[in-house]
């Protein structure tokens, strides 16, 4: 929805001014002026329903991640996309993008894109001729209750790191999986809904300092971002694991195995370390947590794993340790995620 135009006229226009988004409070009143159903020039009214409003993928439309929305109340509807939001000030605070409806029309939950993020678009459309997001390299979950005991942290802020790209920015300014990421560039991270965001928003090439917290002790670490969109046309194909049983050492209601020449060919396992789950109990907690044949275990408590032995060995000094659980990172083609799993559950 947002394009730079140029305007060849001997007329004179009168510019809007940019608000601030960032400013606008819940319950402020604001205008939307559209183009619904091409009546021209209709100017509706309603409040800020909400702010930092996450939508992942809403509607189909490529990069709503990385857009931290305005929620209004205001009328909109079809034909209003493109147009402004103004406060009361008659500034421009939010671009009208999108609604939530099953009908198509209205139903007083519209969406639109900050000023404050359409500012440094709009910059970079002048500039570069299209957008450019940062980069930080990094695959990251939410700080659930389990990871967050696992971990032994005090809240459940952040996003914690499962994996980092191999030669991205992250990965070279020393970043593990199992890192939680609490501020970034100055920003508080508070879930990992946000840094996507904040990270996107971030001049590409800006050396940033990353507040991390690791096995308990707080640490920042200089980044220098890359670009997104030249990470995503490099990012190679996920290819799907097979799924054929087989037989291996229990563990934690899972039978595991080395990851051989021939269980990489049965599970269609095309690199990395680890130990290869061949089989799961339809009972046991790893079921529950969507654990499948042919994930592959990396890391165990933040350790490194490629036996089934040192799997067990892990298990027993965590059971030594008293601890209630603990924490796998466990992949699955391409993609990478933590599982906390109960001792004993």
């Amino acid at each position: 929805d947002l394009a730079l135009l140029k305007v060849e006229s001997k007329m004179k226009f009168t510019p809007v001014t940019w608000g601030k988004s960032e400013t606008v409070r819940l319950g402020e009143s604001v205008l939307a002026i559209g183009n619904p159903f091409g009546l021209g020039g209709t100017v509706t009214t309603g409040i800020i329903s909400a702010q930092h409003r996450h939508l992942s993928n809403f509607g189909g439309i490529p990069g709503s991640s990385f857009v931290d929305f305005l929620q209004t109340d205001a009328a909109i509807n079809k034909g209003n996309s493109g147009g402004p939001l103004f406060n009361l000030k008659g500034e421009v605070i939010g671009i009208n993008t999108a609604i939530y409806s099953r009908q198509g029309t209205n139903v007083g939950i519209a969406f639109s894109i900050p000023s404050d993020l359409a500012v440094g678009i709009i910059d970079q459309l002048k500039k570069y001729g299209k957008t450019q997001r940062g980069w930080l390299g990094v695959q990251i979950k939410e700080v659930d209750e389990d990871v967050a005991k696992a971990l032994g942290l005090k809240n459940r802020s952040g996003a914690v790191v499962v994996n980092a790209v191999p030669g991205g920015p992250a990965a070279q300014a020393g970043i593990l999986a199992g890192d939680v990421i609490v501020r970034f560039d100055g920003k508080a991270v508070p879930n990992d809904k946000r840094l996507p965001q904040i990270v996107a928003g971030t001049e590409v090439g800006k050396s940033v300092d990353v507040v991390l917290v690791r096995k308990g002790q707080e640490m920042t670490l200089k980044v220098k971002l890359g670009e997104l969109e030249k990470a995503a046309d490099a990012k190679p194909d996920e290819k799907a694991p097979g799924t054929p049983p087989a037989p291996g050492t229990p563990v934690l209601g899972m039978k595991l195995s080395e990851l051989t020449p021939e269980m990489r060919q049965r599970f269609n396992i095309q690199g990395g370390e680890g130990v290869v789950v061949t089989e799961v109990d339809g009972k046991s907690q790893a079921n529950e947590k969507g654990v499948k044949a042919g994930d592959v275990i990396v890391e165990m408590d933040l350790t490194k794993v490629i036996k089934p032995a040192e799997v067990g060995d892990l298990l027993k000094k965590a059971e030594q340790g008293r601890k209630t659980s603990v924490l796998l990172l466990v992949q699955r083609g391409e993609d990478r995620r933590f599982v906390a799993l109960r001792i004993g559950g």
